[in-house]
């Protein structure tokens, strides 16, 4: 069973983390959310407090996971927003008819040549960093310039980010038994299936600096009858950046229709 936390009434919404993320990325925005919907926020398999599956955690492997845990606690077809790796598992679940809608939040798959060995660079950089300075990295975090210079890669605006908060990523990133295993499927999986027969919207950070604005246009030639929105100021992280336009965005896409 993976890890999740629930919590609000309405219609049926997964939030989906990214890569070496965790639940936790969505609490800026859960309240918002689960003020209109019944919210569950689940910590992938090999992530956060979620075991690591026992096969290869491919993107299709992974939205089983997810798809799995939503049916056994009664969500029949749910909305479905995830963000990078999360985002790729949105679309997943809406193309194989088990989501009802799909929000990405800088989704993976579609990156196109050198965009891919630079993605992998910085998250094994990013990885390594954080294993290598383990608790020494905590007294640096506590600052408002330590954390926008350990995660403005990731994100906008990271003095945004409670101290607490940004440590406890740092950690859970460098502890998640998932990450290696996983790496090569975000960056191999390409979304060459256009448009699907259900409400989509991506969104994309302006200042997204892993998977890079021009992705964004890219997902906007491959998907145009989706829903296409900027969100302005944020990077690829964007819940800190900025919680009001990102819950927006993720309610209006998460609406029955």
């Amino acid at each position: 069973m993976l890890n999740y936390v629930r919590k609000g009434h309405g219609e049926p919404l997964l939030l989906v983390h990214g890569i070496g993320s965790h639940w936790q990325m969505w609490l800026p925005v859960l309240d918002t959310l689960a003020a209109e919907r019944d919210v569950v926020a689940l910590d992938l398999p090999g992530f956060g407090d979620s075991p690591a599956l026992p096969g290869e955690p491919t993107v299709a492997a992974l939205a089983d996971a997810v798809s799995d845990l939503a049916a056994g606690l009664g969500m029949d077809r749910p909305h479905v927003a995830g963000n990078s790796l999360g985002g790729g598992i949105a679309l997943e679940l809406a193309r194989t008819d088990r989501a009802r809608s799909a929000t990405g939040l800088s989704p993976i798959g579609f990156a196109h040549g050198r965009e891919r060995p630079y993605s992998v660079a910085v998250l094994q950089a990013t990885r390594t960093l954080v294993q290598v300075l383990g608790s020494a990295l905590d007294p640096i975090q506590r600052t408002a310039l330590g954390r926008t210079l350990t995660m403005s890669h990731l994100i906008g605006r990271p003095w945004r980010v409670p101290a607490d908060d940004a440590i406890g990523a740092t950690h859970d990133l460098a502890d998640a038994p998932g990450f290696e295993a996983t790496l090569p499927h975000v960056i191999a999986f390409d979304w060459l299936h256009g448009d699907l027969d259900v409400p989509v919207t991506i969104g994309w950070g302006t200042r997204d600096m892993l998977l890079v604005p021009r992705q964004g246009r890219r997902a906007r030639r491959r998907m145009p009858r989706a829903r296409h929105v900027w969100l302005r100021g944020c990077g690829h992280v964007p819940c800190w950046d900025d919680p009001a336009q990102v819950a927006t965005v993720v309610l209006a896409g998460s609406r029955d229709t």
